[in-house]
């Protein structure tokens, strides 16, 4: 394990980051921090291609830890991409396509769905007058949030006609779609199910005064073991998805059922490493360690071939 290099791609400096590289170090490991506006590529006459960024070139690293993108124009985020998907040669956690349907939230929900897990009915539209439809049909009391967007930025529960009203025509004005979702009874409590590998570490969010549960909104964490049908269950959608390190949140209802809400690609772990027995870090860096291992493993035997 020691004396591997690896690089954190987005997410700046701060708890994550510190948190990752004193985890590396007690494992005789390098961490190297880069943001993703650092990105460049070249390719040679011959065809080969090199990707670097500010930390150095990507194929250099063990393997690489994708965090947060930032916001981009569209040319900018599909060069970043198309640059993740072009690297063959190094371990992604996570890789590009489960980012690209992880960060919508239709598409993820249109995945877990087909999948056959339970999701809250939603209804995605792209004009003031479908969505006011829609809030009708959802009873009149919905939650609206944006498709792309994290840590409950941007989440309304709207169940005013005339609130719904300005919503839906602000969203429409700014070329936004309208995502509703029904508001799913009682509100304020969740499952969140982190997985690094083949690991789950399940939490139990509450929060007394507001219907979301992240820890930003004031959402408090417990601790709980998640059964084998939910680690099964997570597992699944996340490796369907095409992540190793990824969360997956289900909605409590009050008649005891779950429904999936959301899947995670870029999850935080400040508030689970608050109740956790392990030290979440470190099993990132074994995971990344556990990648790198196994690219180096299948290249033997391709050699051996």
């Amino acid at each position: 394990m020691s004396g591997r290099r690896f690089l954190v791609l987005g997410g700046g400096d701060g708890w994550h980051i510190n948190q990752l590289r004193s985890a590396a170090e007690a494992a005789g490991c390098e961490i190297a921090v880069s943001p993703y506006e650092t990105l460049a590529a070249r390719i040679g006459r011959c065809g080969s291609m090199i990707a670097t960024c500010s930390a150095g070139e990507l194929g250099q690293f063990d393997a690489i830890l994708t965090r947060t993108m930032p916001a981009a124009s569209l040319e900018q985020i599909t060069f970043r991409l198309a640059t993740l998907h072009s690297l063959t040669n190094v371990p992604l956690v996570n890789p590009p396509r489960g980012l690209e349907i992880a960060i919508d939230k239709f598409a993820t929900l249109a995945h877990v769905a087909a999948l056959g897990y339970p999701v809250p009915e939603t209804v995605v539209v792209q004009s003031r007058g479908e969505a006011m439809d829609a809030f009708e049909r959802l009873g009149g009391d919905c939650v609206v949030k944006p498709i792309f967007g994290g840590e409950g930025r941007g989440v309304m529960r709207i169940a005013d006609p005339q609130l719904a009203w300005y919503a839906f025509s602000t969203l429409e004005g700014l070329d936004a779609v309208c995502y509703l979702q029904e508001f799913v009874a009682p509100g304020g409590i969740d499952t969140r199910l982190l997985v690094i590998g083949d690991h789950v570490l399940g939490l139990r969010r509450r929060n007394e005064l507001d219907f979301r549960t992240n820890v930003a909104s004031g959402a408090q964490c417990q601790s709980i073991q998640p059964n084998e049908l939910l680690r099964e269950q997570a597992t699944a959608i996340t490796r369907s998805i095409g992540l190793t390190f990824a969360s997956v949140d289900l909605l409590d209802c009050a008649d005891g059922s779950q429904r999936v809400l959301e899947v995670n690609a870029i999850p935080g772990w400040k508030g689970a490493q608050q109740v956790a027995t392990t030290n979440i870090a470190a099993e990132i860096v074994d995971l990344l360690c556990e990648q790198a291992d196994a690219l180096a493993a299948r290249r033997g035997k391709a050699g051996c071939q």
